[in-house]
């Protein structure tokens, strides 16, 4: 406890209080802890090591994607001993969604501790996913395999992963529309345009047409996020005929 101190006391404040925020979230000492810094660096501060290489979260957020993948697919196959291929995959799918990762990083707050050169209220919403995974990559890489199995199972197994709930779950309704489409041979169309507007973001809008009649629209910050909202209210308008295949 004491060397603790000592080495809190020889770091500048906004560092040590860094520290004591990411000990909380880690719920463990972390021991390197540039690598964590590393993670919270967004790509418009355009930081450079000495061979020039980008120092921001990306390249965590990479390394961190592929460790939390592993660790729920182990999870997975050892709770689901009768889910083959196809079930395990999807339900590891529905668990590492964007969604779902995007939650996990709000819930936690970790755009607050992000340092950025571009004002937080113009970041997109995958943000709040993409530091989530970049803190996973420093677990890793700091503390080994076993501590990042501990922090997945503890922030993102434990409270949030429910069987029954997740096999019930769509994860993607632009995918089961256009399954839906495609067994009923229907045609369709996402009709998509960017619709910026004055807004200070840019902005994309969609208009899904089935059999050559539109039946909902959408508008986000990316097309693909609106093309997903376009179909998720074409999902309801024909719940019942989907919900049939």
């Amino acid at each position: 406890m004491n060397f603790i101190r000592r080495i809190l006391r020889t770091r500048p404040k906004k560092d040590e209080a860094f520290y004591r925020e990411l000990k909380i979230i880690l719920g463990f000492t972390p021991n390197n802890i540039l690598i964590y810094n590393k993670a919270f660096i967004h790509r418009s501060i355009k930081n450079l090591d000495p061979e020039g290489n980008p120092q921001n979260y990306e390249r965590l957020e990479f390394l961190g994607d592929a460790m939390l993948g592993a660790v729920i697919a182990s999870y997975l196959f050892k709770k689901v001993p009768s889910g083959n291929e196809g079930y395990l995959t999807q339900m590891r799918s529905k668990i590492v969604s964007r969604e779902h990762l995007n939650e996990l990083g709000r819930d936690l707050n970790l755009v607050r501790l992000v340092t950025s050169n571009v004002a937080k209220s113009k970041f997109g919403e995958n943000i709040n996913g993409n530091i989530f995974e970049a803190l996973i990559g420093a677990i890793y890489l700091d503390r080994g395999y076993t501590f990042c199995k501990k922090f997945i199972h503890k922030r993102v197994i434990q409270p949030y992963v429910d069987i029954p709930k997740l096999e019930g779950k769509i994860t993607s309704y632009k995918s089961l529309f256009i399954e839906w489409c495609q067994k009923e041979k229907k045609t369709f169309l996402f009709d998509v345009y960017d619709d910026t507007a004055k807004d200070p973001i840019r902005h994309f809008s969609v208009k899904l047409s089935l059999e050559d009649k539109i039946i909902a629209k959408g508008r986000a910050t990316s097309k693909k996020k609106a093309e997903e909202i376009a179909a998720k209210r074409a999902y309801f308008v024909f719940q019942k005929e989907i919900s049939k295949n």
